[in-house]
């Protein structure tokens, strides 16, 4: 596994340099692994178990500068997804994003989709993507909270549908 301190100088690099990440290989499903605080420590014991238990992912779908974006967890059936807008801005790059709809399903059924309202342009979330693996296998970020974040690539495709 990765150790914070690569991760952060990493984002040292990404911040001079950019992080080279090509933004085809953003396309996908992201299986959230580890997560620490802003700088770098680890999170509340059980966190990350917490997170991965609860299938926590993030999708993305795009070209260029627009995407759509996904986050969800599900837990003995029941999914909480926030759908939205993302793009992606400079060489580091930002994926500034806007979650447009939250769904609770249950069982593949929506019990609840509500539209939610745009936040402020002053403070729209956003991951600040640091580095990706050389294969695509792997993606760093630090979130607008500070945290930064580890996901690996999930295997499965998401142009059947998922977003």
């Amino acid at each position: 596994m990765i150790s914070a301190e690569t991760i952060l100088a990493l984002e040292e690099t990404a911040k001079k340099r950019g992080s080279g990440i090509v933004h085809e290989n953003l396309n996908g499903v992201w299986r959230l692994q580890h997560t620490w605080t802003g700088t770098g420590t680890n999170p509340l014991p059980g966190t990350d178990f917490l997170l991965r238990s609860l299938g926590a992912r993030l999708e993305l779908k795009g070209s260029g500068t627009d995407w759509k974006i996904v986050n969800q967890v599900m837990a003995a059936g029941v999914e909480l997804r926030f759908e939205g807008e993302a793009q992606l801005k400079g060489k580091r790059p930002m994926l500034i994003f806007r979650f447009e709809t939250v769904k609770l399903s249950l069982a593949g059924r929506i019990l609840l989709e509500q539209k939610l309202p745009e936040p402020p342009s002053r403070r729209m979330p956003f991951f600040a993507l640091i580095a990706m693996a050389d294969n695509g296998g792997w993606l760093a970020a630090r979130g607008r909270g500070g945290g930064l974040a580890l996901w690996d690539k999930a295997e499965e495709d998401i142009s059947s549908g998922a977003l």
